[in-house]
């Protein structure tokens, strides 16, 4: 590996890194690849669209859990949900399974000056109230004192008042503090990243993490400009399917918390938006896009050429397709990210992968790209070695700048709890706390098919009964790309189910050729 990466760079460019690179991790919550490189041409996002140019691609990549706690601990420590026992925002790994390593630390302790900005590990009890400062940071993590406002009443209604809105474009100005949160982070990045040399000789690790498009679309007002209303296309699914097992509904309930979702009345759990707010809710997720866009435009300016640049999102959100919205489920709409790698000296132009590929594995990918350390070895049950659950895409991207076919996994991993068989605001059925969750979704993706079984689960020891199926779900992305169909009872398909269940249950392990 170590040999291979070596002469690739040596062909490939023709100066290699001059030094140990630097390392920008971007990180942008509830992003689905809703850009236009990504192929999503109702997007305004030059910036991100600029960077894919001289980037690697990856098409298909996916997190491990559509919710933000556990999906950035997952990425951030190559452990998967049940491995960290991390399902929601209430657990510590550290405190309550192992002291596993994270991507940062791994590189503060390789001599690396690691600095978080934003949100990058979820705030709270799953990073120790702390973002697991001081394991994973040389300097204390940097959060905007605007956040407090994030869920206020901010957003001016159509009448005038002050609400607590889902839709909610702002003049900047009339804010408190005059700013915005995501324009503090921006400032912070900039500032260390104009000020390095001041604050480190070290090569650095910079993560930012941006909040937006995450709920309340609270952004500046003119990034509507870029989206007329007249322009947005509705979801052609936007109904429930009528195979859908109830289980795996989610029924948006944090969008229905929202004072101006409140007023239009709409049934639990399945009554659908009426489209003109479909509509408005799909303008507003582009403009707030096109607004996080714009910051990470500016931030790029200020990178120099020595460094590794990585921009991704936590999981994705569902835009009315299937009749949901937000995260909570296992539907290519909510696991499915942007995921787009810059390597100084080998990335000139774009280079599309189309690998399936999981968020796990971008951890051992930087040790590679940057070889700070011995590649790290897949995790076996000694829990107390650093070590991945996903691979490093090293190899991937080398066979595809030799224009020759790569296959590392067979297939990708996503899971998702539930309390009950039925959607539920109480206990909450898209964020159920650890001690309610009675049913896990896991699912399967292949570069065919979905395939998904909703099972019983024992929050008390983390155990499953695949004897207790509550739900199974069959996409084949060859005729029905946007999941509408669940042919999981179709008999000519049996053959595909059982080879499909028995690779669910054999897990990620045996999924890498």
């Amino acid at each position: 590996m170590r040999l291979t990466l070596f002469v690739l760079f040596c062909v490939v460019s023709k100066n290699a890194f001059a030094k140990q690179p630097n390392i920008l991790f971007i990180i942008i919550d509830d992003l689905k690849p809703a850009i236009r490189s990504f192929g999503y041409k109702n997007a305004y996002t030059p910036n991100i669209d600029a960077l894919a140019e001289k980037s690697f691609l990856f098409t298909k990549a996916f997190a491990q859990q559509a919710l933000c706690a556990p999906s950035r601990n997952s990425l951030l420590t190559s452990r998967r949900p049940d491995t960290l026992h991390l399902y929601d925002f209430y657990n510590y790994w550290r405190a309550t399974v192992g002291n596993f390593t994270t991507l940062p630390q791994y590189f503060k302790e390789s001599g690396y000056y690691t600095y978080s900005v934003g949100k990058v590990f979820h705030p709270g009890i799953s990073s120790n109230f702390t973002d697991d400062c001081p394991y994973s940071w040389s300097a204390k993590p940097f959060h905007p004192k605007t956040e407090v406002y994030e869920n206020s009443k901010v957003c001016i209604d159509k009448d005038g008042s002050l609400a607590q809105n889902l839709l909610c474009p702002v003049i900047v100005d009339l804010q408190p503090k005059e700013t915005l949160p995501d324009l503090e982070t921006l400032n912070e990045s900039l500032y260390f990243l104009r000020n390095k040399n001041k604050i480190t000789t070290k090569p650095f690790f910079l993560a930012v993490g941006f909040h937006k498009p995450h709920i309340p679309f609270r952004f500046p007002l003119q990034y509507l400009d870029y989206h007329p209303l007249k322009n947005i296309t509705l979801p052609s699914n936007r109904w429930r399917p009528s195979l859908l097992p109830d289980v795996a509904w989610n029924p948006w309930t944090d969008i229905r918390e929202r004072e101006d979702i409140k007023k239009i009345n709409v049934p639990f759990p399945y009554g659908p938006l009426p489209d003109e707010t479909i509509r408005e809710i799909i303008q507003a997720y582009n403009a707030a896009t096109s607004y996080i866009d714009d910051l990470v435009g500016k931030l790029l300016n200020e990178v120099d050429k020595n460094t590794i640049i990585v921009l991704t999102s936590d999981h994705g959100w569902s835009l009315g397709q299937h009749g949901e919205f937000a995260k909570y489920s296992n539907f290519e709409e909510a696991t499915r990210v942007p995921l787009l790698i810059r390597v100084p000296h080998l990335t000139e132009k774009k280079i599309v992968c189309d690998n399936l590929v999981e968020l796990v594995d971008i951890f051992p990918t930087l040790v590679d790209l940057t070889q700070v350390a011995q590649p790290l070895k897949v995790c076996s049950n000694d829990t107390s070695i650093v070590c991945t659950e996903g691979l490093s895409l090293v190899p991937i991207m080398i066979k595809n700048i030799q224009n020759k076919i790569s296959t590392k996994k067979s297939a990708v991993f996503t899971q998702y709890p539930r309390p009950g068989i039925h959607p539920s605001v109480e206990p909450n059925s898209d964020k159920p706390h650890l001690k309610d969750i009675k049913i896990m979704g896991y699912s399967i993706k292949t570069q065919r098919y979905r395939y998904t079984e909703w099972i019983r689960f024992f929050p008390n020891n983390f155990t499953v009964d695949w004897s207790n199926t509550y739900g199974k779900e069959l996409y084949d992305h060859f005729i029905d790309p946007e999941e509408n169909m669940n042919l999981v009872n179709r008999n000519e398909l049996s053959t595909t189910v059982k080879r499909l269940r028995i690779k669910l249950i054999l897990g990620w392990r045996h999924a890498y050729d």
